[in-house]
């Protein structure tokens, strides 16, 4: 929710999210759980390897190199960040993150 540029990064605000299978029992688990639906569309999606410190520079290559060259502009849905490993067990300490970012043809 926050630039990584503006805001340190304990103090960034995001959601943290987990795919439900088929049939999940929603109520069960409220009100202590809050449950959204990501919106369909199109997304762009960067695939970083790297260390954490620098994924904001996979945001800002994002942002300000490709999508001004891609004939698509940012949509205001929500970027997501899937987790592809755990960096603390990768061997070079770096984590496998897929970047989804919201786009939207240019008008």
């Amino acid at each position: 929710m926050d630039d990584g540029d503006l805001v340190e990064e304990s103090a960034c605000r995001y959601d943290a999210c987990v795919t439900l299978p088929e049939g999940f029992e929603q109520e069960a688990h409220r009100p202590q759980v809050e449950f959204k639906t990501v919106s369909g569309g199109i997304y762009a999606v960067y695939s970083y390897y790297d260390t954490v410190d620098k994924l904001v520079l996979a945001y800002d290559s994002m942002f300000s190199v490709w999508l001004p060259r891609s004939g698509y502009e940012a949509d205001d849905r929500p970027c997501l960040e899937f987790c592809l490993n755990d960096p603390m067990k990768d061997q070079e300490g770096k984590c496998k993150v897929d970047l989804y970012i919201p786009i939207k043809q240019r008008v």
